[in-house]
Formats: C-alpha cells, sequence, structure tokens
C-alpha cells in the first residue's frame, strides 16, 4: 500500500541554509522554496541599464543601489531577489537572515510575459507590505513602457505611465527617460 504524498514546508532559517549552499537564486514563501527561471539578455539589460541610471542619480546621497544579488525579506513572508533595489540610509536586515535587507524605498521588476501576471499581483501584495516601500517600478520588456507604483502619504497606491519620449518619476527627485533606458539596454 502506497502512502499519500504530502507537502513539504520549510522554516525561513532553513530557507536561509538551503539559499547559502545553492548556486541557484530561489524565492520563499509561506514555507515553500521555488526556484527563479533565468533571465533574457534583454531582461538583464533592461535591469542593468535601471541600476546604472538610476545609481548614477543617487551619487553623493545616502543610497545604495542594488543589483538582483540583494535578497529582499518582506513582513508578509515573501524572500524574493528583485531586479533593482535602492536603500536609503543604513540597510535593516533579517533578524533571521543577515543577507536579506527589510527596508527598501525603491524596487525596480523587469516585466515579461511570463512574470506579468505574478509582478503586478501577489508579488505587488508582499512588496507592499514593506512600510520603507515608496516606489514599485515595472519596467516592460516587450514595449517601450514604464509603470510607476507610489505609496501616498495616506498609504494610498497610485500608478502613473511613461511612454517613449516620457520621463517615469521616481522618489527624491530622480527620474527615468524611458528613451534612455530602453536605448541604453539595446546598445
Amino acid at each position: 500500500m502506497s502512502s499519500a504524498a504530502h507537502d513539504v514546508y520549510y522554516s525561513y532559517r532553513e530557507y536561509v541554509a538551503f539559499e547559502r549552499g545553492s548556486n541557484v537564486k530561489h524565492e520563499f514563501l509561506h514555507g515553500r522554496i521555488y526556484g527563479m527561471a533565468g533571465g533574457t539578455p534583454e531582461h538583464a539589460a533592461l535591469a542593468s541599464a535601471c541600476a546604472v541610471l538610476i545609481g548614477s542619480q543617487l551619487l553623493g546621497r545616502n543610497c545604495r543601489t542594488y543589483n538582483s544579488d540583494l535578497r529582499v525579506h518582506t513582513p508578509s513572508g515573501l524572500a524574493t531577489y528583485p531586479d533593482v533595489t535602492v536603500v536609503c540610509g543604513a540597510s535593516a536586515r533579517d533578524a533571521e537572515d543577515s543577507l536579506a535587507v527589510t527596508n527598501p524605498i525603491l524596487i525596480v521588476e523587469i516585466v515579461s510575459r511570463s512574470t506579468e501576471q505574478y509582478d503586478r499581483g501577489a508579488k505587488f501584495e508582499h512588496y507592499r507590505s514593506l512600510a520603507s516601500l515608496q516606489q514599485y517600478v515595472l519596467v516592460a520588456q516587450e514595449r517601450r513602457s514604464v509603470e510607476v507604483r507610489s505609496r501616498g502619504e495616506d498609504g494610498n497606491w497610485t500608478v502613473t505611465l511613461a511612454g517613449e519620449g516620457e520621463n517615469a518619476e521616481l522618489v527624491m527627485g530622480l527620474r527615468l527617460d524611458v528613451r534612455e533606458l530602453y536605448d541604453a539596454a539595446t546598445e
């Protein structure tokens, strides 16, 4: 007689230990560990261009831009690797995970057909649980479009779109020139 299959759940501490021994990145949510798919060259170029364009505007400020090697852990339980993360001041580290930050002010995700629903939906809901997060930026991979979701002082989120020939207005007076962003990613 065979036994029924059962779900395996991990503690966050087990996830952190697993991740330290892995050469592949994984997300963690509600006791489950999910392998993250590798990106395309186009995805990598857009993420890199975002990091450079945002980072160059942060020179002389007490802020740092990180690439997708930085793990972010949300109060809602998601541990993941955003494409670009900005932290101002000292980085707050997770109590159980010294390699994960918990205080980004800006997160950028490059959106493709395969990730769009998750990035716009469930992932955004988890990112919203970060009290420090002021903006969530979605950069489209298939078209020249940048969506900026901003948290107002009242806690409500607004959405603005920027297309070819426009600037996406970011926190602290930063901006992403859409044409410059996509041109930098295709050269």
